[in-house]
């Protein structure tokens, strides 16, 4: 849900994206950016052959997610002189260790990053410039990769130097149960915010549960808070918080009115009773058996929802506060970068060329992923059956991209925004525990604390 970078997590998500807790024993770290290789340097000399020598790839991902496995097997299987060696872990854990991680001896060739902008001001991560003129990135779409480019060692986001590239690029919206959703008189999906809370009494009038969202370990109610944000304000202002632009701030009007929102549908029992007590998978194991109206979530679970719900899976974006507005919504690449001590940095470049380019993990980007794969504008997105609700998802997803409609998560905005403010002050505000002008303002001090380190 991603990265729900820039999921949240899955992508995440971002995207980020939620998953199973696990702990990472770390040894042998430095402090960040002591002794270590320069990531800023972008001259120096790169190699885009792979070579037929031994080559153990270490990568490290965010738990609970398919994709990169089915990638790295895929990769394997075309170049048997590489192995991987995965790790996992939850997103917030990913957060919290990233800077250790990448600081130790034994630091990963890929990572999973949850927020770029202090990993590159401590020389963490590996400027990709090299590879960028090597392989070609400069023709991907421009708007593809905005989200990995920072500037001024990190201090400015979304121009300058790329540091990261996507394992599918995503887009979130609501999930919709069909059946339950001719229960309670939807024939389509609603066209405004002011719809979308209609259905939201009538399913719990009609004794159907509206919302199925976790809220456990990370705060995956933020992604309708988002939502909801991103349609009652300027979505730029959100954008510019999240890219530390001087000034930017989270309490604005749009985010308090969307705080108000989402504790109003707490109040009426529109979210799952047990919330704060329901991790990722829970919640779409859930979903999946019927268990509620809606799910807020992203493209990465199409296949899966395909799959266990064949036929009775629909997905829309998230409506538009006023009708025939255009439509926003979180959109970001799943990112990985190469870490500055990585031992292994052109191999791991020419895995990610190949994620985008190669048409096996383009189809597996998409089927298991479910999510564009990026790359040259003139490669085609693999063909999808009809009628599915992956066919529905990167629908949306072009939809949005026609709209100029994506916004990054606001989990992103600092590398620990998420797990020191957002998740807490969320659980709080659903347990009754919070009001919405504490958690506004909450969220704001954490970011400016940060900031000022």
């Amino acid at each position: 849900m991603p990265d729900f970078s820039t999921r949240f997590s899955r992508r995440g998500l971002a995207l980020l994206v939620p998953a199973l807790a696990a702990g990472l024993v770390i040894s042998a770290c430095s402090a960040p950016g002591s002794d270590q290789p320069s990531s800023t340097g972008s001259d120096a000399p790169v190699s885009t052959e792979l070579g037929t020598g031994p080559i153990t790839l270490e990568l490290y991902a965010e738990t609970g997610f398919p994709l990169v496995k089915a990638l790295a097997d895929e990769f394997t299987k075309q170049h048997p002189n590489v192995k991987f060696n995965i790790r996992e872990d939850q997103f917030t854990v990913i957060t919290e260790n990233a800077p250790r991680v990448l600081a130790s001896d034994n630091a990963p060739d890929i990572i999973r990053l949850p927020t770029m902008v202090d990993l590159v001001k401590d020389d963490l991560l590996k400027n990709l410039d090299p590879y960028v003129a090597a392989y070609g990135w400069d023709k991907f779409p421009a708007s593809q990769l905005v989200q990995l480019r920072l500037a001024d060692g990190g201090k400015v986001r979304g121009s300058g130097s790329l540091y990261g590239l996507g394992l599918g690029y995503s887009v979130t919206g609501v999930f919709y149960n069909k059946k339950l959703a001719q229960q309670v008189g939807m024939t389509e999906p609603p066209a405004t915010v002011a719809e979308f809370e209609e259905l939201l009494a009538k399913a719990k009038a009609a004794g159907v549960q509206p919302i199925v969202q976790f809220n456990k370990n990370t705060a995956g109610i933020n992604f309708p808070h988002q939502a909801l944000q991103n349609q009652f304000g300027d979505p730029a202002q959100i954008a510019d918080w999240i890219f530390q632009k001087p000034g930017a701030t989270f309490d604005t009007p749009a985010a308090l009115k969307a705080t108000e929102t989402i504790q109003r549908w707490a109040k009426a029992g529109y979210f799952t009773k047990d919330a704060n007590a329901l991790d990722y998978a829970t919640m779409v194991g859930d979903f999946s058996k019927g268990g509620g109206l809606f799910m807020f979530n992203g493209d990465w679970e199409s296949g899966n929802l395909d799959k266990n719900m064949a036929g009775n899976a629909g997905f829309f974006l998230f409506p538009t506060e006023a009708a025939g507005g255009k439509h926003v919504a979180m959109s970001a690449p799943n990112t990985f970068g190469i870490g500055a001590r990585a031992k292994n940095p052109d191999a791991a470049a020419y895995f990610l060329n190949w994620a985008h380019t190669d048409a096996k993990a383009r189809e597996i980007s998409v089927k298991v992923g479910g999510s564009s794969p990026g790359g040259p504008a003139e490669l085609s997105l693999p063909p999808v059956t009809e009628g599915t609700v992956l066919a529905e998802t990167l629908k949306a997803s072009q939809q949005l991209g026609a709209e100029n409609g994506a916004v990054d998560f606001t989990a992103n905005a600092t590398g620990g925004i998420f797990a020191a403010a957002i998740t807490p002050e969320l659980q709080k505000l659903i347990a009754g525990q919070q009001t919405p002008e504490g958690y506004v303002k909450a969220v704001q001090a954490e970011y400016e604390k940060e900031l000022s380190r």
